[in-house]
């Protein structure tokens, strides 16, 4: 096998992974903060592939500005989620939050299957990043270079918002104890609502850098969800760190695997997962917290 070709499918390898660990970090810190599981986040990562679309098809704006607006449109999206129909929830038990979000990953997909169709939507990559750059080694797409710095800034950036910054602080102690932060005279309810919002727009910025290199139908998001909840798992139940070292350990996983065995590269990231959990059962860095 060609040495280049195995280098050009460890880069789109690691582009896979950019798209997983923004998509794992917003799961985190919702989970982190919340405790919900959010089942509607494949059908976010939708909404931003379809939002930018529209932005730029519909809307006549540059790709640069649609994939600015793109995740503050989806996360507005989630803040009316968590304010109207989630807020509801957390004084019951977990299992109507699973119900609740899984119900708006239905709403949400057949409402833009309603309003687009069921058809894919081609989205053609922007001329500025068309064409490819010469590494040495390999020839790679531009775009995809783009991927890797967009999600790249994005990891960090989250890391040090909520690392070293004082709501990231309220945050963090949130996930710790959030009776205890109420306690103290801030408001909770704000703080989950900011938390949902800051999640869903990582989603949304997933699906926004996707959609050039993806079809964007309603239902492209069913598959995703279930993989970034591995990546979750694998990383460790409310480590942000965790999310980031998962999302690209899978996503070469399933780049490798397609190169190796096409049929089992989906259920390796399951095979992954379990002989994980054998050895580590919280995960690469998950906290004691989750598993009390």
């Amino acid at each position: 096998m060609d040495f280049q070709f195995i280098i050009g499918q460890l880069f789109n390898g690691l582009v896979l992974g950019s798209f997983y660990v923004l998509l794992a970090l917003g799961l985190t810190i919702i989970f982190g903060m919340m405790g919900v599981v959010n089942f509607a986040h494949g059908a976010i990562y939708m909404l931003g592939a379809y939002s930018v679309y529209t932005l730029v098809t519909n809307c006549s704006l540059n790709f640069w500005l649609a994939v600015l607006i793109a995740p503050l449109i989806v996360g507005a999206i989630g803040i009316v989620i968590e304010r109207t129909l989630l807020r509801r929830t957390y004084s019951i038990p977990p299992f109507f939050n699973l119900l609740l979000t899984f119900g708006i990953m239905i709403i949400l997909q057949e409402s833009v299957r309603i309003i687009y169709s069921a058809s894919a939507k081609p989205f053609s990559t922007p001329l500025e990043l068309s064409g490819g750059v010469d590494l040495g080694v390999i020839f790679f797409p531009k775009y995809r270079l783009f991927i890797l710095v967009m999600a790249t800034i994005l990891a960090l950036g989250t890391w040090l918002f909520l690392e070293k910054t004082k709501l990231g602080a309220i945050i963090r102690a949130g996930t710790d104890d959030s009776r205890m932060v109420d306690a103290l005279g801030i408001d909770i309810s704000k703080i989950f609502t900011l938390v949902f919002g800051i999640g869903t727009g990582l989603a949304g910025m997933a699906g926004a850098l996707a959609a050039p290199i993806q079809n964007i139908f309603p239902y492209m998001g069913t598959n995703v969800v279930s993989d970034t909840m591995v990546i979750v798992i694998i990383g460790g139940m409310g480590s942000i760190f965790g999310s980031i070292l998962g999302g690209i350990l899978i996503g070469e996983l399933i780049t490798v695997g397609v190169l190796i065995w096409p049929p089992m590269a989906s259920a390796l990231i399951y095979v992954f997962m379990a002989v994980i959990l054998l050895v580590r059962p919280r995960g690469f860095f998950g906290r004691e917290k989750f598993f009390e």
